[in-house]
């Protein structure tokens, strides 16, 4: 057979199948493994009035102008980390690292399943495979401080403690029972930085886990507890009348770094070029 016929002449039924199903796979793989592609908001400077502090502390933590993803990491991002970081698999991840019920929404090690949704925000993942992915993607968790100034904002104006329509939406997702299959991830109302979900979809994972309601000398105050580590419903922590804030501080303390529950994800940050950040 020449060339030119090799040309025109059809492919077997079971190799045009093949092919079809590799050229779906690297589609799934360009879109899932794109999270460098999340869209990344720009943060302010500003300054964080953490819930608990020592006499020590100053009343605020300053925080520089910092990039944070637009909404929360997805299953199906967490799944392209996972294929190419096996050790980060469900049936591979050491219990030193995750609880019992890591990923346990997921129907095997690479398919999250139909209680799972590849744009639904990924949860039951620990503090050290939220860090692990965000490192893979180049990116870091946020801070609390970090975190904390994120959610302060309200729907269109920079201080949201006085914001009723984010007030109203925050205390209603408090009241609810977490649902079965979590909402896609992103389609929430943006702040007025352009960040959606902060609240009212899942609670989120921060980088200093074991100082996230203490900053500064009272880090090293041996009574203050040392479990507190994620952060959510974020808006004004100062007010102690803010049941949102207590309601997260409650969360916390009750976490270490390996644990997993069904409302519990992450998003990442950036620190912000330095020519940027100016």
């Amino acid at each position: 057979m020449n060339h030119q016929s090799l040309l025109v002449h059809p492919l077997p039924s079971r190799l045009r199948l093949r092919l079809a199903a590799l050229i779906v796979a690297l589609a799934v793989t360009a879109a899932t493994a794109g999270a460098e592609a999340v869209r990344m908001v720009t943060i302010p400077a500003g300054s964080y009035v953490p819930l608990q502090r020592s006499e020590k502390d100053a009343p605020t933590v300053p925080v520089a102008a910092f990039l944070l993803d637009e909404r929360p990491v997805t299953n199906a991002e967490f799944v392209a980390f996972v294929t190419a970081v096996p050790k980060w698999r469900r049936s591979q991840v050491s219990p030193l690292f995750a609880d019992s019920s890591y990923l346990g929404q997921w129907v095997g090690d690479l398919d999250p399943g139909p209680g799972a949704p590849p744009d639904s925000p990924v949860v039951q993942v620990s503090w050290f495979a939220a860090r692990a992915y965000a490192h893979w993607v180049g990116k870091r968790l946020p801070t609390t401080a970090e975190w904390e100034l994120a959610a302060s904002a309200g729907y269109t104006r920079p201080d949201g403690r006085n914001d009723d329509e984010l007030n109203r939406d925050l205390y209603a997702w408090l009241a609810r029972p977490v649902p079965a299959v979590l909402p896609a991830a992103g389609r929430g109302r943006p702040d007025y930085h352009g960040v959606r979900d902060l609240h009212g979809l899942v609670w989120e994972w921060v980088e200093d886990f074991n100082s996230a309601m203490v900053t500064g000398e009272s880090r090293a105050d041996s009574g203050l507890d040392r479990n507190l580590f994620c952060g959510a419903g974020a808006v004004g922590a100062k007010d102690t009348t803010d049941y949102a804030a207590f309601m997260r501080g409650a969360l916390r303390s009750s976490l270490n770094a390996k644990n997993t529950t069904t409302s519990l994800g992450f998003r990442c940050a950036r620190d912000l070029p330095p020519a940027a950040g100016r």
